[in-house]
């Protein structure tokens, strides 16, 4: 019997939906809250605002193709988000400081849920966007 054909779908939708909950997450912690982002959360902010409408019409469309172009984008933010968490953690020293002058992510009104910094929250909301368009990827050539 012929396997069909699989389908990204779920793949897409899972991803779309972890970019729009970020993207609502921080316009909500912005807006509504009144807490400013650093510089590097607005560089992770514009590589994650257009993966939601990319990721809505791919799944509208059932377009697996999406990830050529998701996938350099949500990477690009990953690296913005690592860069930040080594920052952040003191891996890097801390001469550089991203939230120096203005707002700053590394105070205590900027944890979720007490422990999770927003940093370690992006990084791993780019990680398993990433994940899920290398499964969209492989299951398009599968």
């Amino acid at each position: 019997m012929d396997d069909p054909q699989p389908n990204p779908w779920l793949a897409l939708l899972c991803a779309w939906l972890l970019a729009l909950i970020a993207t609502l997450s921080v316009l909500f912690v912005g807006e509504v809250m009144g807490q400013a982002p650093c510089n590097l959360c607005w560089f992770q902010r514009a590589f994650m605002f257009p993966l939601v409408p990319m990721l809505a019409v791919a799944c509208f469309l059932s377009d697996g193709t999406v990830w050529r172009y998701a996938l350099p984008v949500a990477a690009l933010g990953w690296l913005v988000a690592l860069y930040h968490n080594l920052l952040y953690f003191r891996v890097i020293p801390e001469a550089i400081k991203p939230c120096g002058m203005g707002p700053s992510c590394s105070g205590s009104d900027m944890m979720v849920l007490g422990s999770l910094p927003l940093p370690l929250l992006s990084l791993g909301v780019f990680s398993l966007i990433i994940v899920l368009l290398l499964i969209v990827r492989r299951r398009l050539s599968a």
